[in-house]
């Protein structure tokens, strides 16, 4: 990796710390520039401004990070009753990178960022609708296969499952224990074998 690369890299990875300890808009630039060591110059030189650097955030660093642990799992599953509750499970006790804190990066800047832009609107749009369709066409599948019952409306459940995860990961922020997290995995469970295909 050349210098220039690995110096936008550094900045990148090091505003998204502050940015998912502290929110977006009350991480400045100057805050970004002290924890990285890099002169003003040499941020203006890879990020017009700050907006800019964040978009960049959403695809260079959250997109590949969360597709490997939000998605992946998804696309992996045999049983997608199983594979959906895993993957929660995954998430919200396992996952090292997701801090019960900081809660969902994703989700604190789509709280903070989309009402009124534009362009972040957009890059996390497009993470969450690859998220929604990986899991309905998991479930949509187990329904051809005789796993999921014939009657369930994927889209729905998936809408469910994931306005439930983004919910207790507030939860969890507020209580500051992973501990929150144990009803709703243990509901979700119930549910999710509610919609199974009897044998």
């Amino acid at each position: 990796m050349k210098k220039a690369e690995a110096t936008r890299l550094t900045i990148l990875e090091k505003a998204f710390e502050l940015i998912y300890a502290k929110g977006y808009q009350t991480t400045s630039i100057d805050d970004i520039i002290a924890t990285t060591q890099v002169t003003k110059g040499a941020f203006y030189y890879h990020f017009k401004n700050k907006d800019e650097m964040g978009i960049a955030i959403i695809n260079e660093l959250l997109k590949p990070t969360l597709t490997g642990s939000f998605i992946g799992p998804l696309q992996a599953a045999g049983d997608p009753l199983t594979g959906i509750y895993q993957l929660m499970y995954n998430l919200l006790i396992e996952n090292e990178f997701l801090k019960v804190e900081y809660g969902c990066p994703a989700s604190n800047l789509t709280h903070e960022m989309t009402s009124w832009n534009a362009d972040f609107n957009q890059a996390l749009n497009e993470l969450t609708q690859q998220w929604i369709e990986t899991m309905v066409d998991l479930l949509e599948a187990g329904k051809s296969n005789g796993i999921v019952r014939n009657d369930v409306n994927a889209r729905q459940v998936t809408m469910f499952v994931m306005s439930g995860y983004w919910g207790i990961r507030n939860f969890g922020k507020l209580g500051r224990s992973k501990d929150v997290y144990l009803p709703y995995l243990e509901e979700l469970k119930s549910y999710l074998e509610t919609l199974r295909a009897s044998r």
